[in-house]
């Protein structure tokens, strides 16, 4: 006979468990993959929700829904208690919010957490050039009015940009012989930090606005690009680029930044090393990457 795990014995306990699954928006993204791992780590059952149809196992159950129509939405909150809101886009996440409370009230949904953006509420993004560069603070601010006036009792989490999101950005930055990088400094966070932290939060009790989770370090643009290029063995030159526009100067006086909340743990370089970026690898350390700390 197979001995039982403790593993085994969670999935079972959550199949008979009479609390409702989990709902996590954004299920199969970035950060709602990772949520759904750490509620199922705890033996708790999810709900995840997403464009994208999934199949289902013992602690997890897809539901195909769009935000931006409505389309299955109502379905998906059905008889949900908490919600963990990570579904995003550039633009538009008011709307998404919206949707998602208009059928999250009805359903009877007890704690709405939310991801938002450090710097939400200091970026300011006013005019055209304001918004296709820094677009997605005003959208995360605007998704955060809509929760806090939902009625529904709510949880915002803002963080720092994520490590995958830099890589992705450094990742298309590096395909041009000569990149310009913008004069702005990050404060990279682990996405499975943020996870963590969320699924914290989701557990407890409402808390409003939630003291921001940002990375361990500041790096400028040019240094987090130079650490990915030295890391898959490329040569780029990197062109300094001063953007205009009231968002970007804010940005340069570290608007996005949250020192004193520097919480997270991973490193932009631990995260980088354990990548399979390809190319020839080499040794990138704090100070082959010119790391600052302020």
């Amino acid at each position: 006979m197979t001995a039982r795990t403790p593993a085994d014995s969670r999935r079972t306990e959550a199949r008979t468990s009479p609390f409702p699954p989990i709902l996590v928006t954004g299920g199969t993204g970035t950060l709602g993959r990772q949520v759904i791992a750490r509620l199922t780590a705890r033996g708790l059952r999810a709900r995840a929700l997403s464009r994208h149809p999934g199949d289902d196992t013992d602690l997890v159950e897809y539901c195909t829904g769009d935000l931006d129509t409505g389309a299955g939405v109502g379905a998906a909150v059905k008889g949900v208690l908490l919600v963990i809101h990570c579904a995003g886009a550039r633009v538009g996440d008011d709307r998404k919010a919206a949707t998602l409370v208009a059928a999250a009230r009805p359903a009877g949904v007890q704690h709405l957490v939310n991801i938002s953006v450090v710097g939400a509420d200091r970026v300011p993004v006013k005019s055209s050039i304001d918004r296709a560069m820094f677009g997605y603070f005003a959208s995360k601010l605007a998704a955060e009015a809509v929760i806090a006036g939902s009625g529904i009792p709510w949880t915002t989490l803002r963080a720092t940009q994520f490590h995958e999101l830099v890589l992705i950005t450094a990742r298309a930055m590096a395909k041009l012989p000569v990149v310009p990088v913008p004069a702005a400094r990050f404060q990279p966070v682990a996405g499975a930090e943020v996870a963590e932290r969320l699924v914290e939060l989701a557990l407890g009790e409402p808390a409003g606005l939630a003291p921001d989770i940002a990375g361990p370090r500041i790096y400028p643009m040019r240094d987090l690009v130079r650490s990915y290029v030295q890391a898959r063995g490329l040569h780029r030159v990197l062109l300094p680029m001063r953007m205009p526009g009231a968002a970007a100067r804010a940005v340069r006086a570290g608007a996005n930044l949250a020192p004193e909340s520097a919480t997270g743990r991973e490193t932009w370089e631990a995260f980088l090393a354990a990548q399979d970026l390809g190319g020839v690898r080499r040794q990138v350390t704090p100070s082959s990457a010119g790391a600052a700390t302020g």
